[in-house]
């Protein structure tokens, strides 16, 4: 088993931010953050402030000539993939292992046809209650990095590294058998949650509480399991009892991702969530109508930049 020493990550959100505090204070030096040099400049200003601790990491400009890293974490927006591929080819050598902690179903595929699958490991993060406001992150849980080949009866060597770095970083996880159903699991969360707490503006709080909301989101998530039954992932009505134990964990007071995004006046991941579902939809003849009216309400609520509070 390789042991990962050099660490890349690209895209600092909440996400990116949480999970690489974890792996800074595991090997300072062994971490380096991608980002063209206007962002270094504001970050090496600023600061990351993460649970009220500032953290200045490692930054490198991705036409900076490098090593190949061992482990390359990318944790962008959907709309920011296609350039983030393009910023990590001096990071990607023979034995680097590409993890993507983004959003939807769509993004190992995007990254894997440029470096080849035989580099990316499965993942997705799970749990976590993280809120970004400019520099400034917070989170209360953690949650988990669910992660794996697409079949996990026995851990590949990329696997079996990445299990020994979290384990000494002290970064829970989890490693499923079966990591497409895995990945559908966070795919039906994110249409669920995600899009209907933006829409509502509502936090967590709202849909721990008010049967309303809870109707709201099972709504769009049921589409999912009726589209994942078409492909294989083969989801069902317990997996969506199984994300409420998950719901009733996060802090009443913080909000999703995509509500975050809402609020601040920033594009949202719509596309990748409501997007997919339709287009999924129509090839595989399942009829999404909750989804299509969320895609039209967060496409307004883009144009129209009324989001502040």
């Amino acid at each position: 088993m390789k042991v990962i020493k050099n660490i890349s990550a690209i895209g600092m959100g909440a996400i990116g931010c949480a999970y690489m505090s974890k792996i800074h204070a595991l090997n300072p030096n062994g971490l380096k953050v991608i980002a063209d040099n206007k962002r270094i400049e504001r970050y090496k200003r600023d600061g990351f402030i993460i649970n009220d601790k500032r953290y200045d990491f490692g930054y490198i400009t991705p036409e900076e000539k490098c090593e190949p890293d061992d482990l390359i974490f990318i944790s962008v927006k959907s709309n920011q993939l296609n350039q983030a591929v393009l910023d990590i080819k001096n990071h990607v050598g023979k034995n680097t292992i590409i993890m993507s902690l983004m959003n939807g179903i769509t993004s190992e595929e995007i990254i894997g046809k440029e470096y080849g699958m035989d580099k990316m490991l499965y993942a997705l993060c799970i749990g976590i209650d993280g809120n970004r406001d400019g520099n400034n992150i917070t989170f209360s849980t953690l949650g988990n990095i669910t992660f794996g080949e697409k079949l996990n009866e026995q851990y590949s060597p990329k696997v079996e590294s990445v299990k020994e770095l979290f384990d000494r970083a002290k970064i829970p996880y989890e490693i499923p058998e079966d990591m497409m159903h895995a990945m559908w699991y966070k795919f039906m969360i994110n249409v669920g949650i995600n899009q209907t707490s933006a829409a509502v503006r509502g936090t967590y709080g709202i849909f721990q509480q008010m049967n309303e909301a809870k109707k709201f989101m099972e709504s769009a998530m049921m589409e999912v399991v009726r589209l994942s039954q078409k492909i294989g992932a083969n989801l069902t009505g317990n997996d969506i009892k199984r994300w409420y134990k998950v719901l009733d964990t996060m802090a009443p007071d913080s909000k999703t991702s995509m509500c975050q995004d809402i609020t601040y006046g920033r594009k949202t991941e719509v596309d990748i969530f409501a997007g997919t579902v339709c287009k999924l939809g129509e090839k595989y003849g399942v009829d999404t109508p909750v989804n299509r009216t969320l895609l039209n309400i967060i496409k307004i609520l883009e144009y129209t930049r009324v989001l502040k509070e």
